[in-house]
Formats: C-alpha cells, sequence, structure tokens
C-alpha cells in the first residue's frame, strides 16, 4: 500500500478549515462570554498578520486599493455591527449578542473565498496546497497565493479590518455598559 504523507496533510489541514470556521459561524448567534483577554489576542494576532502582508501588498495600485477596499469595508461593517450589539449579564457575567447578519456577511465573504481557492487548486489535479499543477503562483494556497491574489487579500482584510474594529468597540463598550444599556437576561448558553 503507498503512504502519501501529503494527502493526510491536505487532509488534517480541511478538517482544521471546517472545525475553525465552524467555531467561527457559532460565535455569529446567540449571547457570547465577554472574554477580553481572548478578544485582545486575536485583535493582536489579526494587527500582527495584516502588518506582516502590507510591506509585500504595496507593489501594485490594484494590490494598495484591495488593502485600502478591505479595511474600508471591513471597518464599516465592524461599525454597523457593533451599534447593534447588545449586553446581558447573567449572574455577574457579561455577555455580547452580536448583531448575527454582519458577522455572518463577513465568515461567508472570507469562506466563500477559501471554498473558491480549494475548488481551483484541487480541479486541477494537484494534492499539495503549496504547489497547484499547472495553476500560476495565484492560484496556489497558502500566503504565497494571498500575495498574487488582489481578491484574496482585500478579503482577508475585509476580515481583519471588521474584528479589529469590532472586538475594539465591544471591549470600549464593555467597559462602560450601564444597568440601563443591557438587553433583558435570557438563560446563559450551555
Amino acid at each position: 500500500m503507498n503512504f502519501d504523507v501529503s494527502q493526510i496533510a491536505s487532509f488534517l489541514l480541511a478538517v482544521l478549515v471546517v472545525f475553525l470556521v465552524y467555531r467561527r459561524f457559532r460565535r455569529n448567534f446567540g449571547q457570547q462570554p465577554l472574554r477580553p483577554i481572548r478578544m485582545r489576542v486575536r485583535t493582536v494576532l489579526l494587527l500582527v498578520i495584516a502588518g506582516l502582508l502590507l510591506p509585500a501588498a504595496l507593489h501594485s495600485t490594484a494590490f494598495i486599493a484591495a488593502v485600502l477596499g478591505g479595511l474600508s469595508m471591513g471597518i464599516a461593517l465592524a461599525l454597523w455591527g457593533a451599534a447593534r450589539t447588545r449586553f446581558v449579564r447573567v449572574d455577574t457575567q457579561l455577555y455580547y449578542v452580536p448583531h448575527t447578519y454582519t458577522g455572518v456577511a463577513v465568515s461567508l465573504l472570507f469562506l466563500g473565498r477559501l471554498i473558491y481557492r480549494f475548488i481551483q487548486m484541487y480541479g486541477s489535479g494537484s494534492t499539495q496546497p503549496g504547489h497547484a499543477a499547472g495553476l500560476d503562483p495565484s492560484q496556489s494556497f497558502g500566503m504565497g497565493g494571498m500575495l498574487h491574489s488582489p481578491l484574496t487579500l482585500g478579503l482577508f482584510y475585509v476580515l481583519a479590518g471588521y474584528y479589529v474594529c469590532y472586538y475594539s468597540i465591544v471591549l470600549w463598550k464593555a467597559k462602560r455598559v450601564t444597568a440601563e444599556d443591557l438587553s433583558p437576561a435570557a438563560t446563559a448558553p450551555g
């Protein structure tokens, strides 16, 4: 029996992506416990990744437009969603209730592009994520492919702009929430 490690790596990557997408979608529905440390860590991580991608992305006007457009769209969606986010206190725990449609829209943009890239990569007959047979570098999966595709880069900056701005606003509002600002308490998520 011929054992190909690259197929196992591709399978494990696909399982990890499905798990992360499931968790991301789950966070768009219902009460979410306010966890400031996790939110700050995610914000810093997205800022670091966005900062690392920025110098390589500034080599053409198409990429600059993608970055600026993605950030603008992400920030606009974050402002819209954060204005509609509510807070609930159950016992001593503070929860936030995100605007479901905004979070789902951002997640679907990213997921749609990810699925499109997987279909392109595996439709070409390649089983190795970084080396899609017959595809130019912009069609490969991974950081190199992202830096060759303005659309993929722009969608990443939508995601980064949205979550950095949204989490920052939610954390800022949570520090200033008063009893009058709280929505009626529902049951704690279980």
